[in-house]
């Protein structure tokens, strides 16, 4: 399945600088990466224009948002990570108390057009 999420970051450039160095191959830490591996996700990119960023990722059959999301709250290294990004990161205007990553609705498939 196809989740495609929004967020936004401070807009600084140098803060902004700093989230993509973050995120180059091998940024992240191992654990991270292992971690959103093992809940599921097959396949994700973050995107990057302005301060917005745009992440698609594809999930299993079997991914489990609100497992995922215990399991990564209770894992230290995913929470050093997260309490790292939201130094860069800004939450969405309309994004839900405690919402970081806002799910986007898809409203239109060139697939289903005649």
């Amino acid at each position: 399945m196809r989740h495609v999420l929004l967020l936004d970051l401070q807009d600084d450039a140098e803060l902004i600088a700093a989230y993509r160095h973050w995120h180059r191959p091998g940024g992240p830490p191992a654990a991270v990466t292992r971690a959103i591996r093992a809940g599921g996700v097959a396949a994700l990119d973050i995107w990057h224009v302005g301060d917005r960023l745009v992440m698609v990722m594809e999930t299993t059959p079997d991914f489990d948002p609100v497992a995922n999301a215990a399991r990564e709250a209770a894992d230290p290294a995913v929470g050093a990570w997260d309490v790292l990004m939201d130094r860069f990161q800004r939450r969405l205007p309309f994004a839900a108390d405690g919402e970081k990553w806002v799910a986007a609705e898809r409203i239109y498939g060139l697939d289903e057009q005649p």
